[in-house]
């Protein structure tokens, strides 16, 4: 038996398929879009996955649900605390709402409006922290000391990953051809469940995943065998400022076949050409799917030649767009 085959990851195909039957009353089946002018700008066909039009704006809720939907009555009686840059916040706070419990959320003071502003909506109570990763974690620990909720980890969870996998399963339900799927990738829920889901449907298919060059520690921790964190992170995809856990980096480090990196000028390019094209708004962080395709690094590399039919995640479209509405003022 191959040695991969012997390890146990956070999800498998069973879990994934429970979060679907758990979470599905409270998400929506998110729609697939396709272009033929971005088709034939990557000389592929294309077939976006929109999780921008998921309840919340992102992906996020799928794992955020089936998360607090999982905990006994006892265990979430005095509420539940994340940290986030905002996706992950609002959709915990949208997940509580629908249980009747309270959400604690720390969120860093560099977090963009429009998903400060998602929180507040759905009823979090925010508990604002330093922009590093160690911050939030400290603020979050203490937080959960001072209330007693329980922590809902933003990607190193199980429950999580099992969520963010539901994505593959409708995805491949919906277009069952695609041979390769781009995926965003920071701490690396969304990339697990994602991978571990669609490889359990369909082995041959190839995973790849989409990282800031400013936060490339995905990338040089494929490269180096191990865990890399960053001293710190420059990139406008706010959603991807975050490092692999211990849950997530052996899918990334085994099953997930490359990690391609492109610059904030390629991400913004992305953006600019979904919001044109295919007339949808979307963040950094869900543009960089398109942007990796588009990139000379996947067009060149042999390795993908042969993957004609490609799913491309958009993670979300919590965009802010005071500036382009003051432009107008």
């Amino acid at each position: 038996m191959d040695e991969k085959d012997q390890i146990t990851y956070a999800a498998d195909i069973v879990s994934i398929k429970e979060a679907q039957h758990r979470i599905g009353p409270y998400i929506h089946r998110t729609p697939v879009l396709t272009s033929g002018s971005l088709d034939s700008l990557a000389g592929k066909q294309l077939f976006f996955k929109c999780e921008c039009f998921q309840k919340g704006g992102a992906f996020k809720i799928r794992g955020a649900t089936n998360a607090v939907l999982s905990l006994e009555d006892d265990q979430v009686a005095k509420g539940v605390v994340t940290h986030s840059s905002g996706n992950h916040a609002a959709a915990l706070s949208l997940a509580a709402k629908l249980r009747g419990i309270p959400a604690y959320i720390v969120i860093p003071k560099n977090a963009p409006k429009c998903k400060v502003d998602n929180v507040k909506r759905y009823g979090g109570q925010i508990i604002w922290s330093e922009s590093t990763v160690q911050s939030r974690e400290a603020v979050a620990r203490k937080v959960q000391q001072e209330t007693g909720a329980v922590l809902v980890h933003p990607f190193n969870d199980k429950r999580i990953i099992s969520g963010q996998g539901t994505i593959s399963l409708e995805l491949l339900e919906q277009i069952p051809e695609i041979d390769l799927i781009i995926v965003p990738i920071s701490g690396g829920g969304l990339i697990s469940g994602v991978t571990l889901a669609a490889k359990a449907i369909k082995p041959s298919i190839r995973i790849v995943a989409a990282e800031p060059k400013g936060a490339d520690d995905a990338a040089q921790s494929k490269a180096a065998g191990r865990i890399v964190t960053l001293p710190n992170t420059n990139t406008i995809a706010d959603g991807l400022r975050a490092f692999l856990g211990d849950l997530t980096w052996p899918v990334v480090r085994d099953l997930v076949d490359e990690v391609i990196t492109v610059d904030d000028r390629e991400i913004i390019e992305a953006m600019k050409l979904c919001y044109e094209i295919l007339k949808v708004a979307i963040e950094p962080s869900g543009a960089i799917g398109l942007a990796a395709v588009l990139s000379n690094r996947f067009r060149n590399n042999a390795a993908w030649k042969s993957c004609n039919k490609v799913g491309i995640i958009i993670s979300g479209g919590n965009l802010d767009l005071n500036v382009l509405w003051e432009s107008f003022s």
